[in-house]
């Protein structure tokens, strides 16, 4: 049988003293999920730098970008708690500005921040600033905007139908209602024409 050979006193001294150093190496550990933590919140401000973000829209981006999941959350908590994640102000915004500058409807706003993953009662908050007259007038302005590109009467029914399509389109994509759609863009189209007469 072979004799088990000792260990060298000197190393079990040398390591002893290492391990009570560093006290079972959790310094190690906390060091490496501060430095994961710092990444996750610098790819974070990267983002929010760009543009506003939900919430939801930035812990998807960050877990695609193969974050960990969990260190993700810790970040968006920190941040939420300190107001650089508001989804209710992102919302609010957003809102804004797309009703604004793009003449969307409430609808497709609604929509929009859904799959944003904004809650039922951001979105519904977000959306009350948007006046039923308003978003009327932001339809009508539209139809005639693209009216305005009808450069001739329309020669027969078929001519007039396609040209009310087009019109109706341009509100549809926008998320108007079609009732409200067709009688705006049928408005649009009589101005148009009376327009063209006049010429």
């Amino acid at each position: 049988m072979r004799e088990r050979k000792q260990p060298d006193p000197e190393k079990l001294r040398a390591l002893q003293k290492a391990l009570e150093e560093y006290s079972g190496a959790e310094p190690l550990i906390h060091e490496n999920r501060e430095k994961a933590l710092s990444r996750v919140r610098e790819r974070a401000l990267l983002l929010l730098d760009s543009r506003a973000r939900s919430r939801q829209e930035l812990r998807d981006r960050l877990v695609k970008a193969e974050f960990e999941p969990e260190l993700v959350d810790e970040v968006l908590d920190s941040f939420q708690r300190n107001g650089l994640v508001d989804d209710l102000a992102f919302a609010r915004e957003w809102v804004r500005q797309r009703f604004e500058r793009r003449g969307k409807s409430a609808a497709m706003l609604d929509v929009e921040l859904q799959r944003k993953g904004v809650g039922e009662a951001d979105r519904a908050e977000a959306l009350s600033a948007i006046d039923r007259d308003d978003e009327r007038e932001v339809a009508r302005a539209l139809a005639a905007k693209k009216a305005k590109q009808v450069k001739r009467i329309p020669a027969d029914r078929h001519q007039r139908d396609k040209e009310l399509r087009r019109i109706v389109g341009v509100l549809a994509r926008r998320g108007f209602n079609s009732g409200m759609s067709l009688e705006l863009a049928r408005e649009a189209l009589d101005e148009r024409c009376a327009e063209l007469e006049e010429d």
